[in-house]
């Protein structure tokens, strides 16, 4: 029988452990600088004005409540929440970067992965510290697939599971109800989102996949000017829907990594074709899987 040599943790070490865990929990939420501009992104015109008019009222805020008496008047229509829904890959989180950097602060992003917990009762505890993470660095909050939090509220309990969602839901409420700042939410589900979480919302907009006007754009934005190709911008843009701006951008990498792959002197855009063609084989299987879901 072999020696175990392994030497037993002393006190220091073990202290050393848990201070590097409550410091890797205490650093959960983390603002960061915005990583987007609106210059960055490629939007129709109806939806790129919804996202101004929503980022100048959070702008004008201390103007308008401060300096010209609303806070008086309007004690708790300060807090502002944005929506942003629609299909994935369709500029959401890149517009929340956008929004928080045209307000000049940092974004805390949250998702559920960060907050959930398998502990019940431990999922509100990290909501509530996000919320206070933001509010201490006076950054944008961003809850990102927010389908995943603001979903509706479980009628008929019967786990303490259910019971914990639903404590979870009711302090998201409460904390949303007191924060007096702005807040960012994205969801590719909305139609998952509880009427409760829908009112409190002020203003959803909507995101939808790109028109052949704005596909061209977003094609001239990833194709690099160092790039020898072939591609003819009006001609993928119209022989093309239904694809988003990811879409788009995978497209193109994965094509110049092919090209490279077979050593061309330039990228085809035959094999840009092929690449396209095969994203929208992979959404109709996709669409395929969930209509067979829906249907069992």
């Amino acid at each position: 029988m072999g020696i175990d040599k392994t030497k037993p943790k002393d006190a220091f070490e073990t202290a050393a452990e848990e201070k590097k865990s409550a410091a890797v929990e205490e650093n959960i939420f983390v603002p960061v600088e915005p990583k987007f501009s609106l210059d960055d992104i490629i939007l129709p015109q109806s939806t790129r004005d919804q996202i101004l008019d929503v980022a100048a009222y959070a702008k004008n805020s201390i103007k308008v409540f401060e300096y010209w008496g609303f806070k008086n008047t309007h004690k708790f229509s300060r807090r502002i929440g944005i929506n942003l829904y629609g299909a994935p890959g369709t500029g959401k989180t890149m517009a929340a970067h956008a929004i928080a950097k045209y307000l000049g602060r940092k974004i805390l992003i949250v998702n559920y992965a960060d907050i959930e917990s398998k502990f019940v009762g431990e999922t509100p505890k990290n909501i509530r510290k996000a919320f206070e993470a933001a509010q201490n660095s006076n950054s944008i909050l961003f809850f990102d697939e927010a389908d995943a939090i603001l979903s509706k509220r479980v009628t008929n309990m019967t786990q303490a599971v259910d019971v914990s969602v639903n404590q979870t839901r009711s302090v998201m409420l409460m904390l949303m109800n007191e924060f007096q700042d702005f807040i960012i939410f994205a969801t590719n589900f909305i139609e998952n989102f509880d009427p409760a979480f829908m009112r409190r919302i002020s203003v959803h907009v909507k995101f939808e996949l790109p028109d052949e006007d704005c596909r061209k754009k977003i094609w001239q934005m990833y194709i690099p000017k160092e790039l020898p190709n072939n591609i003819d911008v009006d001609e993928i843009a119209k022989k093309f829907s239904g694809i988003s701006g990811s879409d788009i951008s995978n497209a193109m990498l994965n094509s110049a990594f092919k090209a490279a792959r077979m050593n061309l002197d330039e990228l085809d855009k035959k094999i840009v074709f092929e690449a396209v063609e095969n994203i929208l084989e992979s959404k109709k299987a996709n669409l395929g899987i969930r209509g067979q879901e829906n249907l069992s």
